[in-house]
Parts: structure tokens; sequence; C-alpha cells
């Protein structure tokens, strides 16, 4: 399982980092931490269809405990554990080498039958306006149009794929050793959002070969946006990079 791999590398990263604040909310849980260095924020998308009854397991919060529980069935306990393993990502991550491009220019003109996992309008229109053979596919009906295939497809599509565009939020579903195995013919797998800040060594010698995410630049203003719940005003604090998975 990815997010127990993930977990192991993550937690011989913690010592010296502790947690300041954390908050499970909408639209994005989020950890914010502090070394000697400087502090880091990190979200992962809250997926409110999954929420389940829920007693505290974890105990007394601390960047450890997030961690150890992001492999929890609990889907709070997974949400809060990712969003502290990327505040411990973006403490660490080296962005030197990163790219401030567009996730669309990662794709060749012939790049095949795309995949596109979790509706992402404004990236769906533009794909289509680009031309490519697009396929949609959305785990929450809420989101569904007309042009969307019920993410169940997904295992039987996805070895058909070229390139494989997923919202980061799969690796918060439970979903993401699904994709990665199934899309056994794609040269190019992008992990994208704000939820996909994980170091990329965290993810080497899986298919998946870029990340397009966050980060976070201005964290006062960032953590205002997520207080309020806004997608705009966390946006604000954000710079957008890609960057390769080797």
């Amino acid at each position: 399982m990815l997010l127990r791999r993930i977990k192991r590398e993550a937690l011989k990263l913690v010592d010296g980092i502790k947690l300041v604040d954390f908050g499970f909310a909408l639209p994005y849980t989020w950890v914010l931490v502090e070394g000697e260095r400087k502090r880091a924020l990190g979200v992962a998308m809250t997926l409110p269809e999954e929420v389940q009854r829920y007693t505290n397991s974890i105990g007394e919060p601390s960047v450890e405990k997030f961690i150890e529980h992001v492999d929890s069935l609990n889907v709070i306990e997974r949400t809060l554990g990712l969003a502290a393993i990327n505040a411990v990502s973006q403490y660490y991550v080296d962005l030197s080498n990163a790219d401030n491009v567009d996730v669309l220019e990662l794709l060749p003109q012939d790049a095949g039958k795309v995949a596109l996992i979790g509706n992402m309008p404004p990236l769906a229109k533009e794909l289509r306006e680009r031309g490519y053979e697009l396929y949609i596919f959305e785990r929450n009906p809420k989101l569904w149009d007309r042009e969307t295939l019920s993410d169940v497809l997904e295992y039987h599509l996805l070895p058909e794929m070229n390139v494989v565009i997923a919202s980061a939020s799969c690796l918060v579903n439970g979903t993401v050793d699904m994709l990665i195995d199934r899309a056994r013919n794609v040269k190019l797998f992008v992990l994208t959002g704000p939820t996909g800040q994980l170091l990329p060594d965290f993810l080497s010698g899986t298919r998946v070969t870029h990340l397009a995410s966050m980060k976070v630049v201005d964290i006062e203003k960032a953590l205002f946006g997520l207080k309020l719940g806004s997608f705009r005003g966390f946006d604000e604090g954000n710079m957008k990079y890609v960057v390769e998975v080797k």
C-alpha cells in the first residue's frame, strides 16, 4: 500500500518538527508545523461525502500521531495524516529544479488517450479545446455531468490510457494504488492539486512521473483563506509548481 510506504518515509523526517496548529475543514484540511528553520503548511482535500462516524483514536495530536494514522480506514484520520505528511514534505522540499508551468504544458500534442481522474472542469475544458481524446472519471455523483464517467470504470479503461492526470485526492480516498496498477501503459502520470505536496522521493519507483502542486509562500494569507473555507483565499498565498518524480 503506497500510503504505508509514504508513512514510513515521512516518519524518518519528523525529528525537530512540531505541530503548531491544524484544522479538519472545508475545502482543505490543513496542518501547520514548525522546525528550527521555518514554518510549513500542508493541506489535503477534505471529502465530506466520505466522512464516517468518528471517535478520536489519535489521542493527543502531534505530527507523528497524525502521520501514523494516514493509512487508517477512517477518512478523517487519513486526511489529517496526509496533510501532516504534506507539511513535513513542504518543510524539506527543494523546488530549485521545479518548473513554474501549467500541467497542460507536460502533454505532447500526440498524447493519445488522456484520463482525468476527478472532474476538474477548467482543466477538462482546456484539454477538450486542445483536441485531446479525453476520458473523465469521477466518484462523487454531485460532480458528474453528461460527459463524466463513474470511477468504477477506471479499473477497466485505465489500461487503454496513455496519459493520466489524477487529482491527488486519490491519496485520500484510497484509490491511488489501483490507479497506478491499472495505468500500465502510460507515458505520463501526473498527480495534481494542493493535496499533491509530497516529496517527490516518496513516489520514486511508481508510475507517477510528475507532481503538479502548490507551495505556500504566504502562510498567514493562506491560513486566513483556509479558515474561511475559501478556495480563492487559499490560492492567493501560493505558488504553483511542477516537479518530476525520478
